[in-house]
């Protein structure tokens, strides 16, 4: 990118670089990967190329996007592929300390004195854990073998190629900041991945977008996608001025920010006095009435994102003269600005890694290690992903009926031939269902693993799961959960998406006359009932598809398909199982309590069926635990 993407030689020097080592061992090589410290901390064991495990340390811990040490996710990982920490050969770690502490120093030192309060703030924990890891590493899980530091953006590029189903593909990823990369592509072939191009710290198309979260009051780095789904009710009235004063944007889709609006460089906040006054006030207060104004400006930063996500995508396929892209990194996780990309028909196939921020660092700095650095082979069909339906962590199944006997649990168990059935008779009776089957799923969407599911076709079920079971803002839309084989009869998407990565448009003929909306704005939008499924439609007419095949999630296809029996319609809601403030639940434990804090009707884990009015004290879980678990 002619512009704003350097074409840096430096790769080689702080790539992996040691190419061609092929080792001669004869037992299994096990490489254990993992991201801390920033970000959704995980791990990951990769056992002779084929990923074995992989968990983000915040199911373990309960605590939401946690960044310590992932202790947890590690003895998982162990545990999951019967071995100890004696018979790793390799631990990857997912970036590189001492750049990332490089960049640190340099950028409080360029805007020094400014930014004191935050360099005293982030010095301690550097200095105690984050710059010496190596041997934090090898103190903490007592580990002699070797430790292999994979650079930030090459972990999620490694991430989005090596298991997807493409011999060869383009790559992009995006996302606030690796070391000094915030933006990198290239191209993966084979065993190898190659990046040519980045963009540099502190221009960052995430770091851009969570400063505006920030403005609007949300979270940053958890908050972003309530950005993304409250963009839809407003108008990009702003986007203008966002391009006129605050980024540059090439026609290759390089940027340069102006970072006379910004304050991520040297304060403990993302914007300053000169943004705020830009847009005629200061941040909105988290938990206050969101106004038009807000979704205004939600709409245009997002319309700007598409804008460089869609001419970065067009570039990268005019150099690379590849059919395949794929994605990783923190903005891939917009899945709005995917389905944009996709709709450009500019590549072939879009495959985009289901865990893209940090926590997938770790299942890509251990293939970075598989592939480029031991130079094993790869074979890929360009049909099947290696990423295992990303339903990678704890099982759940066999332990849950001596769990709820123990417990004095009430549960009614269903054989598996009528399984399938029961529970798609209680969707159609309009029963608010948890999901908690097999393995859980890495990343941050649930895809019938640990599920929240019920009927997509009633008008009320999106205000009674974002009120009564999330505890989440009204504005907030559900994602729809369909039949692979009946994709096209729904949504305009001409691919799968089994890992809920791409926003498409419903289907005309599916969708209701919209003269109602005339006159509406804002929030009053919702009241409209905009398709034949108006629990999974936005008021766009979007939804965040996934598709269901039988061969990564066969119990779910198999409610789903027997829902289709009953109602002639094969979508359902699927939203993650857990309230605001919560991570997706792991354990059995996680799931019944979750379940008896909220208005859930049923919950099935295993091929035991709790059913809520049942249970034992279920007026005291919801009185006690529920203040526990809000933000």
């Amino acid at each position: 990118m002619q512009d704003y993407l350097s074409d840096d030689k430096n790769f080689e020097r702080r790539s992996l670089g040691l190419i061609g080592k092929i080792s001669l061992m004869t037992k299994p090589i096990n490489i254990l990967g993992i991201s801390a410290f920033y970000h959704d901390s995980a791990a990951c064991l990769v056992k002779d190329g084929v990923i074995v495990a992989a968990a983000q340390e915040e199911r373990f811990t309960r605590k939401k996007y946690d960044a310590s040490f992932p202790y947890n996710a590690i003895s998982y990982c162990l545990k999951e592929g019967d071995i100890t920490i004696k018979d790793v050969g390799h631990i990857a770690f997912y970036e590189k300390p001492f750049l990332k502490f490089e960049r640190l120093l340099l950028t409080y030192l360029s805007f020094a004195p400014l930014g004191l309060v935050s360099f005293l703030k982030a010095m301690p924990i550097w200095l105690k854990e984050k710059i010496f890891i190596k041997s934090f590493i090898q103190e903490e899980l007592d580990f002699q073998g070797e430790i292999i530091f994979s650079e930030h953006h090459e972990s999620h590029a490694a991430s989005a190629f090596f298991p997807s189903p493409f011999q060869q593909a383009a790559i992009i990823t995006l996302d606030g900041v690796g070391e000094w990369t915030t933006t990198s592509w290239g191209f993966g072939k084979d065993n190898k991945i190659q990046l040519q191009n980045e963009i540099h710290f502190p221009h960052s198309l995430g770091l851009l977008y969570s400063a505006f979260t920030y403005y609007i009051g949300f979270s940053v780095n958890s908050g972003e996608y309530k950005l993304m789904g409250l963009a839809p009710y407003g108008e990009p009235k702003y986007a203008d001025l966002i391009r006129q004063k605050m980024v540059d944007i090439k026609a290759d889709g390089s940027f340069r920010l102006n970072m006379e609006y910004f304050n991520y460089c040297v304060g403990l906040t993302m914007t300053n006095e000169r943004f705020h006054q830009l847009f005629d006030g200061p941040p909105r207060k988290p938990e206050t009435p969101i106004t038009q104004k807000d979704m205004d400006i939600a709409a245009s930063i997002q319309q700007v994102t598409e804008e460089i996500m869609v001419k970065m995508a067009r570039h990268v396929h005019a150099i690379t003269g590849m059919e395949n892209l794929c994605l990783a990194g923190g903005v891939a996780l917009n899945c709005v600005g995917n389905g944009k990309i996709l709709k450009q028909a500019l590549f072939k196939n879009i495959w985009i890694q289901p865990a893209a921020g940090d926590a997938g660092g770790a299942l890509g700095a251990a293939l970075m290690v598989w592939y480029q650095y031991l130079n094993h082979p790869r074979q890929a069909d360009n049909r099947h992903d290696q990423q295992r339906g990303s339903l990678l962590g704890p099982n759940v199944d066999g332990e849950i009926k001596t769990i709820a006997d123990n417990q004095g649990w009430v549960y009614e168990y269903l054989p598996d031939d009528l399984l399938p059935h029961r529970m798609a008779r209680l969707i159609k009776e309009e029963k608010v269902i948890g999901l908690c089957q097999g393995r859980m799923e890495f990343g941050p969407r649930a895809l019938g693993a640990r599920s929240i599911i019920g009927d997509a076709r009633l008008e009320k079920m999106q205000s009674i799961l974002n009120l009564k079971v999330k505890f989440r803002e009204s504005f907030r839309p559900f994602a729809p959960a369909v039949l692979a084989e009946k994709t096209k009869e729904y949504f305009d998407l001409d691919s799968e998406s089994p890992y809920m990565m791409i926003v498409a448009d419903v289907s005309q003929n599916k969708r209701l006359d919209a003269r109602g909306l005339e006159g509406l704005f804002g929030i009053e939008r919702l009241k409209f009932k905009r398709s034949q499924v108006p629990a999974i439609t936005h008021v766009d007419y979007s939804a965040r598809v996934q598709t269901v095949d039988e061969l990564r999630n066969p119990l779910f296809y198999r409610i789903i398909k027997e829902f289709d029996a009953l109602t002639g319609c094969p979508v359902v809601i699927n939203t993650s199982f857990n309230v605001r403030g919560e991570p997706i639940v792991c354990t059995a434990h996680d799931a019944y309590r979750c379940f008896m804090c909220t208005d859930m009707d049923f919950l099935l884990i295993g091929n035991c069926l709790f059913e809520r009015e049942k249970q034992p004290n279920k007026d005291k879980y919801k009185k006690e635990d529920i203040s526990t678990i809000l933000d």
